[in-house]
């Protein structure tokens, strides 16, 4: 009933460049689309990538709104920079690696987290960029971090999917036919989280509750929340009880003085000195729990077979599960999931 509208850019972006005919003479396709995208004269594909890729490593982007970098959206808080950062990733060839390493190794991304009193009412939200930011870690690096602090994770790129431990019963509402899942062992077990299985829009609950997106619709920016479920995810869940028992195995075989084991502990699970404080107290946590596991033996030997991975024969039970107990305590702090 109206005008027949052909495709091709909105009259108020740069157009695209059509070689050997004009736009007249022919409909535009989605190689023409691609090749738009991309052109040197459309600077859109680049403001948003640099955008984006700004927001993975100071937790907010130069501009906040990252799915409406236009008129809609936040004016950038560095337009000269976003400017700068988009045209040299056009003129490196559009090098993603090249503009990670341009980014980590500024004197802005290598500065101190620490909160400066000065800035607090001037820039509480760090949109200035004076100092680093803290943010919790993205849902699939949670579990990574837990894996790679006790020696578990496993390296390896590309392959199929894995399957971690989940709660039994998850994929019951999925029917015909009928979806049954069972835990990987070995190597998978350990693989990065990027790699985990998802049926459908069922994603692993541990993913969810660390605010992994069920990919039912595009998600430009994952909110992030604090939850008691997160909490108790990292507290219950086999993955990272596993995980601590592993890492409890190792700090008892390299340390013999329990105060150098817990300050260990500290220095490689949070990169930084505990405090005497945190020392006198795990201390005590470990006493207690040694204490009720010599008076429950059984339940410290449910706790150490917690897991594919096997517990050390040469490590007393009660011993190891009163560690296991300490590191279970460290891996939930909120520092331990905070990219700081």
């Amino acid at each position: 009933s109206g005008p027949i509208v052909e495709p091709g850019p909105p009259h108020f972006l740069p157009q695209a460049r059509l070689e050997g005919e004009t736009q007249a003479n022919r409909r535009q396709t989605r190689l023409d689309l691609a090749n738009w995208i991309v052109a040197e004269n459309n600077p859109l594909t680049a403001r948003v990538f640099v955008n984006r890729l700004w927001k993975l490593f100071f937790g907010t982007g130069l501009s906040k709104v990252l799915d409406d970098i236009g008129s809609q959206g936040e004016y950038p808080s560095h337009p000269e920079l976003l400017d700068a950062l988009a045209i040299e990733f056009i003129e490196s060839g559009w090098d993603v690696k090249h503009m990670v390493r341009l980014i980590v190794n500024s004197e802005t991304y290598r500065q101190s987290s620490a909160p400066r009193a000065e800035l607090a009412d001037i820039d509480p939200y760090n949109r200035l960029l004076a100092r680093q930011s803290r943010f919790r870690l993205d849902a699939e690096m949670v579990r990574d971090n837990a894996l790679a602090i006790s020696g578990l994770l496993v390296q390896e790129l590309g392959g199929r999917s894995v399957k971690p431990y989940q709660p039994a019963g998850l994929l019951r509402h999925l029917n015909f036919p009928t979806r049954t899942y069972k835990a990987d062992s070995g190597e998978s077990q350990y693989r990065r989280g990027v790699y985990t299985h998802w049926q459908r829009q069922f994603l692993h609950p541990a993913m969810k509750l660390f605010d992994a997106p069920a990919r039912e619709e595009c998600t430009a920016e994952r909110p992030r929340s604090n939850t008691p479920l997160a909490a108790l995810v990292m507290l219950n869940d086999p993955s990272y009880v596993e995980a601590a028992r592993v890492y409890a195995e190792r700090l008892l075989n390299e340390q013999q003085d329990e105060e150098k084991r817990i300050e260990q502990m500290i220095e490689q699970a949070l990169t930084r000195k505990a405090t005497e404080e945190e020392i006198a107290i795990l201390s005590q946590l470990r006493e207690q729990q040694f204490e009720y596991y010599s008076d429950s033996p059984e339940e410290a030997k449910a706790l150490i077979e917690i897991g594919d991975r096997q517990p050390s024969p040469e490590l007393h039970p009660v011993e190891l599960a009163s560690y296991v107990a300490v590191s279970r305590a460290v891996f939930n702090l909120h520092e331990f999931i905070t990219r700081n």
